[in-house]
Order: structure tokens, then sequence, then C-alpha cells
């Protein structure tokens, strides 16, 4: 890593072609001469700037590993700006220019290893001067800044300021005339670093993943020691401003209450919080956990402490109650795989649009939109940010969540619905029936979805009966009736509590049949991976012989392969991601010591490649074989000879990939056998055979809460259906449109008949015929240092943020 002080030559030009990519989809091994490549695209000529500032956040250094990487790859020249924005107006030392080694062995570190400060100096005129002079020594004419809003609204003053700053400079003698002209403009891009996620434009901000990652970690943590002694515990996590970090995490562990600022709870709630804690410990639940985000209010705008929630409990109630400060512990720890793809797509795009940037374009943010990087206008994005703030001052509750996003919302209404039941008395009586079943694989998130399933069920009046044992079970009679109460904390155990089973229903039709027409069921939810998608194909066929199956059904995605066609994400893959980057950050330390070795790693996923790509981009690998992208042993040689060459620098490592399926000759052991004996004298070779670790272990956050919102949405179609679908007496549903596959699809989740998505599916390979990540792949070679093509057709539109009006913006900024 390049040292704070010390300029190393970069090492600017990528090598030769080694290798050229064998295609973005499955087929394509060309680009047709209208998607725009971004080898058209030179960096050549340009300086670029890399800066963290304000609070640090894990996954920065990703974000700076991908910005300094794809810099120098298109030809530019890079630079550190050490201590954020404090260094640039310090200068000398602080703004030092980086190799392409100066980013090696950062990917896994939390923080930020260039430093982040405030900064009272750049505040004023005179400091902005300063840094405009510091940046100019060094011809760097653009700028990516990942931080918080201050942080970027600091950058846009800057490059507003950039012309006026240059031509005092050049009045005072400190530039000459000529650099005025030459660097006449200031690009400026930003990526937003900050674990509130409070930057209103972006799904998701860098760091907030691993920080949900740390609570979750605590609260399970917590859970089994409240639970031993029938403690009451309250947590309270970061969000002065914002109660995300708080929502997500008491979605993801079914707390009993969450106080955040954006929705200060009823005037009474003291004594309704009493209530529902009174009530969950009379129905033998030997636990409580309350969270509350540190910047909670009341409905007078007064804090709510997590001193004062406990002084409640014990003085109303009597309960053994604790407090739990989480504090800087959610800054801290390695990036979660999220955090690392997002930064490093986020990095890469950056680059992007630094390349595109003319003098006109304006200051833009990389954001994230469902699973597509958009670009936004920065001022745009600020503006909305300070609105919520505004909203919130002026106790405008109800907005403040709106303009906070449709998923924070969505977020709180789920919330809501799911943590507290109404009485028998006010709850509808629906007088439906509805069955929930596992089928497939064990994935972790499972047992979340089955969870938000059956109170979202209860919630709309219906009774709600539970299958063990996929289809099997259920032809066996296996089925029983499941209360609120029966599935309380589920939501933070891995597999399957329900049991699951890969048999699909097609031999057991009649019995199957036979149990529905006696538990009189009228509708179907099924949670699984491949065999559910063919499961609820074989139901619907089957629908002209049984009748019983005339009921409507639909399908949450749930397995760790990520195979499933209607839908860019499954519950479980998540958590598998994670502990794929974590046994491979845990193999590469192992050869920190002894150097010079290659590690070569087989992942799960049957033929579909999803863990592989995105585990290789997480990890930092150096290749990712999988079967969507085919290869040959002029390709494997060519690996081994670009992984000699890195033997030659500082980085004497290196890391492959290899799906399970992704050829049946090319094995992981004739991989190891080859690169052990073509590297010999150069380097040695371990593998490491993942196997069923990756169906384990307690679901990640991101796997619960999708869980529970995608399984919440099902519910709510299946309640429609069974009212559309209710004639005379009965349930009959036998149009296409009555089974469905409930999946993420870009930006939106959406109901897609199951005989529709037939033709979007390769059967023989259990794979969708399309994958979106597969787009991706070029960035993890990128970043390894590969000449590729790779298309870029989708990035470089500057879209707008709903709801903002431009001459509002203009009007506050002008």
């Amino acid at each position: 890593m390049a040292s704070k002080g010390k300029e190393s030559k970069p090492d600017s030009q990528p090598p030769e072609a080694i290798i050229t990519c064998k295609g973005l989809s499955a087929t394509a091994a060309h680009h047709p001469t209208d998607k725009k490549l971004f080898e058209n695209l030179s960096g050549a000529g340009k300086v670029i700037g890399v800066l963290t500032s304000g609070g640090d956040a894990q996954g920065m250094n990703a974000a700076v590993r991908a910005v300094v990487r794809m810099g120098l790859y298109v030809g530019a020249k890079m630079y550190f700006v050490y201590e954020g924005y404090q260094g640039m107006v310090d200068g000398g030392n602080n703004i030092v220019e980086v190799a392409w080694e100066g980013v090696s062995s950062i990917l896994q570190v939390g923080g930020t290893v260039i430093g982040s400060a405030r900064c009272q100096a750049f505040r004023t005129r005179e400091g902005r001067l300063q840094a405009a002079y510091n940046l100019i020594q060094k011809g760097i004419t653009n700028l990516c800044v990942i931080g918080g809003d201050g942080s970027l609204t600091g950058a846009n003053l800057f490059r507003e300021e950039w012309s006026g700053l240059l031509e005092e400079l050049a009045k005072t003698g400190k530039i000459e005339k000529e650099a005025v002209k030459k660097y006449a403009y200031l690009n400026i891009v930003g990526m937003v670093g900050s674990i509130d996620n409070d930057f209103c434009g972006t799904d998701m901000t860098i760091g907030t993943d691993s920080a949900l990652h740390r609570i979750i970690e605590v609260v399970d943590a917590i859970m089994t020691t409240a639970q031993s002694h029938q403690r009451t515990f309250v947590l309270e996590v970061m969000g002065r401003h914002c109660g995300y970090l708080a929502l997500v995490s008491a979605l993801a562990c079914g707390a009993d209450w969450v106080f955040i600022p954006e929705y200060p709870p009823e005037k009474d709630w003291e004594k309704l919080l009493c209530v529902k804690l009174s009530e969950n410990r009379a129905n033998k639940k030997r636990l409580n956990i309350i969270i509350v985000a540190e910047g909670a209010i009341d409905n007078n705008n007064k804090p709510i402490s997590s001193e004062r929630v406990k002084d409640l409990v014990v003085k109303q109630l009597g309960y053994d109650t604790r407090v739990t400060i989480l504090g800087h512990v959610q800054r801290g720890g390695t990036p979660s795989a999220f955090d690392r793809i997002l930064a490093s797509r986020m990095g890469v795009d950056a680059v992007l649009a630094l390349l595109e940037a003319t003098p006109d374009t304006p200051a833009c943010v990389v954001s994230l939109s469902g699973n597509q990087s958009v670009r936004l206008p920065l001022m745009e994005c600020v503006h909305m940010t300070q609105k919520v703030q505004k909203a919130m001052d002026e106790s405008q509750f109800d907005e403040a969540v709106k303009l906070r996003g449709r998923s924070f919302e969505n977020n709180l209404h789920t919330y809501k619905l799911l943590s507290q039941k109404k009485p028998d008395s006010e709850l509808p009586k629906s007088n439906f029936n509805v069955a929930v079943m596992n089928v497939g694989a064990p994935a972790a998130g499972m047992n979340a979805a089955v969870r938000s399933a059956v109170r979202m069920g209860i919630t709309e009046g219906h009774k709600m009966f539970a299958v063990n044992n996929g289809f099997e079970g259920f032809s066996k009679g296996q089925i029983k009736e499941i209360s609120w109460g029966g599935v309380g904390g589920w939501t933070g155990q891995g597999g399957s509590i329900l049991g699951t089973k890969r048999t699909l229903p097609a031999k057991y039709l009649e019995r199957i049949a036979e149990q529905m027409r006696i538990h009189n069921i009228n509708a179907l939810l099924v949670i699984g991976g491949f065999e559910a998608y063919l499961g609820l194909l074989e139901l619907s066929a089957a629908r002209e012989k049984y009748e019983e199956f005339c009921v409507p059904m639909v399908m949450v995605p749930a397995t760790v392969s990520n195979n499933v066609p209607g839908s860019d994400f499954s519950i479980g893959a998540d958590t598998a991601l994670n502990t794929i980057t974590d046994t491979c950050d845990r193999i590469k330390q192992s050869a920190s010591g002894t150097k010079r070795r290659v590690f070569i790693i087989e992942t799960m996923g049957g033929y579909c490649g999803y863990l592989a790509s995105m585990g290789g981009l997480s990890a930092g690998a150096d290749i990712a074989y999988i079967f969507e992208e085919k290869f040959d042993i002029r390709e494997l040689q060519a690996n081994v000879e670009h992984l000699t060459e890195k033997m030659k620098t500082s980085i004497q490592r290196g890391l492959v990939l290899r799906n399970e399926n992704c050829n049946e000759n090319y094995t992981t052991d004739f991989i190891y056998q080859l690169y052990s004996e073509e590297g010999k004298g150069v380097f040695d070779c371990r593998k490491n055979v993942l196997g069923h670790m990756q169906q384990g272990g307690a679901p990640s956050p991101f796997d619960r809460n999708f869980g529970t919102k995608i399984s919440a949405k099902a519910m709510l179609w299946l309640s429609e259906k069974l009212k559309e679908s209710y004639r005379k007496g009965k349930v009959f549903a036998n149009t296409d449109d009555t089974v469905c596959l409930l999946g993420m699809r870009t930006r939106k989740l959406l109901f897609q008949p199951v005989t529709e998505l037939k033709s979007q599916t390769d059967f023989e390979h259990r794979i969708p015929k399309e994958q979106w990540w597969l787009k991706l792949r070029p960035l993890m070679k990128i970043l390894a240092k590969y000449k590729i093509s790779y298309d870029v057709s989708d990035s470089g539109q500057l879209e707008h943020v709903p709801g903002c009006k431009i001459g509002q913006i203009e009007t506050q900024t002008a």
C-alpha cells in the first residue's frame, strides 16, 4: 500500500491483452457496434484525485481501490488526498500519486486507509483557495469524493467557485495565467459513504449493510443471554437524524418496539409499550428487545433516550432491564460482501462519469436504484435530504417518512404490521385457509419469510397452515395450523424450521389434492428455489385434472444459487456470498506469511455462476470460472501467465474461484493440478471446496429484510386474488395469472405468471437464459488488471431524483 508522503511511480498502463472477455452474456464473444464500450473512453491526460471525508464507513476502501484501479486502467494519473479536505488544504505530502499496487490488500479493511477529517478551514474561501492551489500543483482537475451530504455539498461549492479561485490565484501571482486556461474547470463525482443511509437518491449508501451486520451480530448474541434470564434489553444504535439502522435491524430481529426520529410514538406510548411487553411475557416470551435510534424523539420533538426507556420498564413493570449502546462498533469491522460490491461498482462508474464529463456537466452522485447503478445530480439529492430534516423539524413526520423514499416507507409499514398483533376482535374474518411451505434446499432467510407470511396472513384475517417437509410432507398430511406466536423468534434462525425437500409434486398429485381438500386450503405460498418453481409449474398443469389446485398460488425465491428465473435476487444468496467472502479473506490472510501462493476455491451454485462471480468481485479474486462464460485450455494457460506476472510484483498471492459445474472436464482438481504444474518454481497452489457451509449460518440482515418484505407482499397479493376468485361460496382460480412468482426485477418487485417464465428458462441447466449480473463480470477482471471489453451502454444517463423540482434547487442554491 502506498504510504503517506512517499510517491511511488504508478504503473498506469494495464498489460497487453492477455485474454479477451468471452462476452457479457452467455453467448456473445463480441460487441455489436451500437454498444458503448469503455475502451473508447480514454483517461490519457486526465488527473484524478480521490478523497474520503466526514464519518468513516466500511466499504470506503473498496471504493478507493476501484476508483484508483479504474483510473489507472484507462490511462489517467491517480492521486490520494489524505485526511479528506484537511489534506487538500494542507497540501504537501497529503496529496500523493498512487500506483496499482498502492491499493492492494485494502478491499477487506474497514474504515478508510487514506484518512478522513472534519475541516473547518475548507468552509472558508481562504481554505478553498489554498486547496485549489494545492490541486493545481499536481494538475488535478477531477475529484472523486466519498462522504456524506456535507462533504458532497462542500465539493459542489468548490466546483462552482473553481474558476474564480483560479483567477484570484493568478492575480496574486501564485499561478501563471496560462494555468487558469489549462485547468479551467473542475469535475466532481460523489459516492455516498455513510452508515446511516440518510442520503436521498440512493437505496443504500456505502457502509449501511456492514453496520447492520454489526448490529444484528450483537442482537443475536444478546438474545441468548436475555432468554436465559428473562431480561429486557434496550439497544441504542446510531442514527442521529435517520432511523434506517434502527428500523431495519428491528425488522431483521423481530424487535418488540423501535423508536426512530421520523416516526415518533403515539402520545400514550409509555402505556402501550408496557402493555405490549406484559402481553409478550404472558404469552411465555422470555425476552424483550427494544431498539432506540440515538436521535429518537417524541411528538413534541423531545428526545427519547435508551435510559429513559429502561427507567420506564423498570419502574412500571419491574423487569430486569439492561441497556446496550453499540456506538462506534457499528462503524468498525470488515465490510460486508454487499458493501464491497456496491463500492466497487460505484467506484468504476465514478471514473466513467469523470471521463465523460464536460465543463457543463453538473456535479453528480453515483447511486444505487434496485440493482442498477445510476447517476443523479448531486444538489438534487442534497436538497431532498435537507427537506427530510426540515419536515422533521416542523413535526411533519408523515412527510418525512415519504421523503425518505419508498424503501424506508415499506420497511416502516411492514414493521408495524408484523410487530403488533391486533386483538382477535379487531381482526377481519376472511374464512380463507392459506398454506405456507418450503421447497428445495435450505436457504438462510427462509424462516424470516415464513414468519412474515404467517403474521401478515393472520393480520389479513386468514387461518394459516404450515406444511412440513415440502411436497412430500404435504402428501403425507404433515400440515397444521400455525399461530402468531408460533413463529416468534424465527427471523434470526438459519436453515428451514418447517423442513424442506427437493421432491417435486408430480408423483404425489392425488394425495396433495386430497390434503388440500381435507384442510380446505384456499391458497398456497411456496418459499424455495428452482424446485419450487418447477413444482408450481406442475401444480398449474394439473389444474385440469384436480380442481383442488384451482386456487391462487405464489412463489417467493429462496436459494443460495440465485438461479430462479424472474428474480434478480433470491433469499439466502446474500448470506452465502458473505460466507464465501469471509472464507476468502481468511484464506488470503493465511498466505501473508508464505507469499507466492495461489488458492483455487470451489463454490456452490449448480450451473449458475452468481456466487462465484459476485464472490470473486467482493473478495478481490483474479479470475472466476463459470458455466455461463465458456473457457478453454488457452484461457487457463493465459490466467497462469497472468498470475506469474503478478508474482513479480509486491502482491504475491492469487485467488481463483470456480463454480462447481462450470465445466465437466476442467474440474477443481484439474485446475489445481494445471496451476501447480505450470506455476512450478513461481508459486504453489492450495485448493478449498467450500461445500454446504454456504447454506448454513444465521441469515444476513439483507436476507432477513428481503425475506420479510417480499413474503409480506406475496401474502397481500394472495389476499387480493382470494377476494377476486371467491364465487358462490368457494374459491376458483384457474387462469395463468393466479400462479405467480414474485421477484425483484431491476428496480421493482413484480408478480409474473410461472407459465410465462418458461420461455426465459434453461431447464436443462436450471438457470435463467438472461442474468443481470453477467454485466458485472468484467469489473472483477478490470480490477485484477485484465485487458478486456466492458459494455457501459447502461451508464452515462443523468437521471433526476423523484419529486425534486430543479427550479427549487436553483432558487435555494443561488
